[in-house]
């Protein structure tokens, strides 16, 4: 899957308050939450998988990118938000760069070969410093999104 496939004006938070890689995470699964994506009693369950997926070894890739993820049962499709921070949030990347843009995404359980693909595509675009700064420069999640759709074509 593809970040187009995944997202929508209202999963993506354009000005996100975390200022670590926890609230950030808690923050992007709210709004999954919010825009019923996942459901309200799944939430916390949702972030515990989440944050020992993150325990294991950081999703900060550098570039300024962070990609938590993780495999759960409680969702049927893939589903992501995607948040950004003006001013970084320490998310121990591997470049011990503060992090700007965090794309979570859920995989339902036991579709590896999804999750791999869906990580890859990612973590492709997002590693291209234009399309960053793009997103970086963006007025409004609108724009945001008709960027991602408009890599997603290339």
């Amino acid at each position: 899957m593809d970040l187009v496939d995944i997202l929508t004006k209202d999963q993506i938070v354009t000005d996100l308050r975390a200022t670590n890689r926890w609230e950030a995470i808690d923050e992007l699964i709210d709004n999954l939450v919010a825009t019923g994506k996942i459901r309200p009693e799944h939430r916390n369950a949702i972030a515990a998988v989440v944050r020992k997926r993150e325990q294991s070894m950081s999703t900060g890739i550098g570039f300024g990118v962070g990609i938590p993820h993780a495999s759960t049962d409680l969702i049927t499709e893939v589903v992501g938000a995607l948040g950004r921070s003006k001013t970084g949030v320490n998310f121990d990347a591997l470049d011990n760069q503060p992090v700007r843009l965090v794309m979570l995404f859920l995989v339902p359980q036991g579709q590896f070969q999804k999750h791999l693909h869906t990580l890859a595509n990612i973590a492709k675009l997002l590693h291209k410093a234009d399309f960053r700064q793009a997103l970086e420069a963006a007025p409004d999640a609108e724009s945001m999104l008709r960027i991602i759709k408009e890599a997603s074509r290339k």
